[in-house]
């Protein structure tokens, strides 16, 4: 038996309304809807006005495979719960692709998770029945990928490209689709991601890549975060996020989620469900700032250290559906919600549950955790992606988590029916809009991590601009504002001024002394010429190489002060910024500062570690 962790994604829900008749459908396009560019502003997603935008999404699943992973994959009972996607959204083969559209939009959805595997990107065998489609019959699986994009952006939904597997099967579990690079190369995987991000770059309908389902455990390996190794998700995440919104589609949001599963599940091993935690301490900067949202699941069988197994890897850990209303709120925003939640950090970002669900035949328990979950949604003003929208029933038997079931001649069984008890919950998570309209500017903060490799978010300064040394350098909009004495960590933002950086000028690198005053005695001083600001500093291991400076568009020249990180932090005392370089002292200049140079020396075993940063009022 394989080791289930995930097997349900997410979907939204919507103003729930009467349905529509079974063959109509929207005449045009809908004028409104959600388009892009988006990009964020601290916890919220916003569009190119800086009006809050919250996905109310749903997974339309089908073109990452329903097939089980043996048998036929044309034959019903080799799919998942017998529902045969035949390599293309579900429910094709039982309803007009219009129809199905009009009832996402009576549900109230505003954007659609929409699952794909790499190999359908390549997958030549052609499309075969879907019979309320014929049209679609003989393409290949990306051309009715291309039909459903348009389809669903034309009626005004808002798409989220999801890289849900390699292979086209039903995921999740130890299954050869466990990270981005199983069964494929990293590389192939950012040349996929490039590919899918480029192809749909002229419609603006198309508005997120969530950059790969649940990462996980497989049989031998964890995958992990920041180790810096070729099971790093960090690193792929960040490599990733920035061949997308550096070049193959700029306006997209990239979705993030963090580390599904590691450790052996058994109750004799280290095991756990990660999830966004380990953002606190090391977070992704990519170098188009305002693009990350995170992501997670939630499911009421699985838990924090529960697979969601029944027998083989099961443990006897809690399900959070064990927990009580208080447990569940704790875990949750321990695993996730404290992203949104928690201001003014270089982790603060919107988190997007892009999968929850559950079935009409739930039993109490996962029912109490549902009414529960919709709660914490609320609560929290989260945005949202229920799992699946659509599901097959005959007779109302069958799979019961669709929001919208169909039977062979496309008879609806839809979530709104008064039968269906998950219609309450349902209703009230639509209606909950949250924060409305203007979204006001927040202070951004960015950290750096070249403890591995270079950490250069610029795409001004030169990509090898001190040879041989770990380069760490802040995004074009942003000035370095802390450093760490070892750990090889890094602070940026835009607070109190926005970008400093002239247009029209390039970065110098520092590496001799060359000051105003002696703002460290005795200490070897790399310095700004005045009128300029820090964007970043390289190091050889800890040892302080050199500093980057960019002219500024102010008249930079502030009275300074000079900050020790050689005994302990040197910090202010709001925690502004947050954590970014875990477990090492760190220097950082007030948020009305900037960083004019950097003091070290190689006297008494200091080693040249930056030891002192020279901070500059801004005005």
């Amino acid at each position: 038996m394989q080791l289930r962790i995930f097997a349900v994604v997410a979907c939204l829900f919507g103003a729930l309304l009467t349905p529509l008749l079974r063959d109509s459908a929207p005449a045009v396009a809908d004028p409104g809807g959600i388009h892009g560019p988006l990009s964020t502003s601290g916890r919220y997603i916003v569009d190119a006005n800086g009006n809050r935008v919250k996905l109310k999404s749903g997974n339309w699943h089908g073109s990452s495979g329903t097939w089980n992973g043996s048998g036929d994959d044309e034959t019903d009972a080799a799919n998942f719960a017998q529902e045969n996607g035949h390599r293309a959204p579900l429910g094709l083969d039982r309803v007009r692709m219009d129809v199905l559209i009009a009832d996402f939009k009576v549900l109230g959805l505003n954007s659609i998770r929409l699952p794909f595997s790499n190999e359908m990107i390549t997958d030549a065998r052609p499309v075969q029945g879907l019979t309320a489609n014929p049209q679609l019959n003989g393409l290949r699986p990306l051309e009715v990928f291309d039909r459903a994009v348009t389809a669903l952006t034309d009626a005004g939904l808002a798409v989220i490209l999801n890289n849900h597997t390699t292979s086209t099967r039903w995921c999740c579990a130890v299954d050869g689709n466990e990270r981005w690079n199983s069964g494929q190369s990293w590389d192939e995987w950012i040349d996929d991601w490039t590919f899918m991000a480029a192809r749909y770059r002229g419609n603006t309908g198309v508005v997120g890549a969530d950059l790969r389902n649940e990462v996980r455990r497989d049989t031998w390996d964890d995958p992990n975060w920041g180790l810096g190794d070729n099971h790093d998700w960090y690193d792929a995440a960040q490599e990733a996020g920035d061949a997308i919104v550096g070049g193959a589609n700029p306006d997209l949001l990239v979705m993030i989620e963090g580390l599904n599963w590691i450790g052996i599940p058994t109750d004799l091993t280290p095991h756990e469900r990660p999830m966004l935690e380990p953002l606190n301490r090391l977070s992704v900067t990519l170098k188009q700032s305002h693009k990350v949202v995170y992501a997670a699941h939630f499911y009421g069988y699985i838990g924090r250290h529960h697979t969601g197994a029944t027998g083989w890897g099961e443990t006897t850990d809690p399900r959070f559906r064990d927990l009580s209303r208080a447990e569940l709120f704790q875990a949750m925003n321990e695993l996730a919600g404290y992203v949104a939640t928690t201001p003014d950090r270089h982790f603060t970002a919107p988190v997007w549950i892009s999968e929850f669900g559950i079935g009409k035949d739930a039993e109490p328990l996962d029912r109490a955790w549902f009414g529960a979950m919709v709660d914490f949604l609320v609560e929290k003003d989260l945005d949202f992606a229920y799992w699946p929208i659509v599901g097959f029933h005959q007779n109302d038997a069958g799979n019961q988590w669709g929001l919208l079931r169909y039977d062979t001649a496309g008879g609806l069984r839809s979530v709104t029916d008064a039968d269906d008890w998950r219609a309450a919950h349902v209703r009230r998570l639509l209606a909950a809009d949250g924060k409305t309209g203007p979204v006001a500017p927040v202070r951004t903060w960015s950290m750096l991590n070249g403890i591995h490799e270079d950490d250069n978010r610029s795409v001004r300064a030169a990509a090898d601009w001190d040879s041989g040394a770990h380069k760490l350098v802040c995004p074009d909009d942003q000035r370095l504002i802390g450093i760490s004495s070892r750990g090889q960590g890094g602070l940026c933002t835009d607070a109190t001024e926005g970008a400093l950086w002239q247009p029209g000028t390039t970065a110098v690198k520092v590496d001799s002394e060359r000051v105003s005053t002696d703002w460290a005695g005795g200490f070897t001083k790399y310095q700004c010429r005045d009128g300029q600001f820090m964007i970043g500093y390289s190091l050889r291991g800890d040892k302080v190489s050199a500093i980057l400076c960019a002219p500024a568009r102010l008249p930079l020249a502030g009275a300074g002060r000079t900050l020790w990180d050689d005994r302990g932090d040197s910090r202010p005392a709001s925690g502004e910024g947050g954590d970014y370089a875990h477990g090492y002292y760190k220097a950082q200049c007030a948020a009305t500062e900037y960083a004019a140079g950097i003091a070290f020396s190689w006297a008494n075993a200091r080693g040249a570690h930056p030891d002192a940063l020279y901070c500059r009022a801004l005005r």
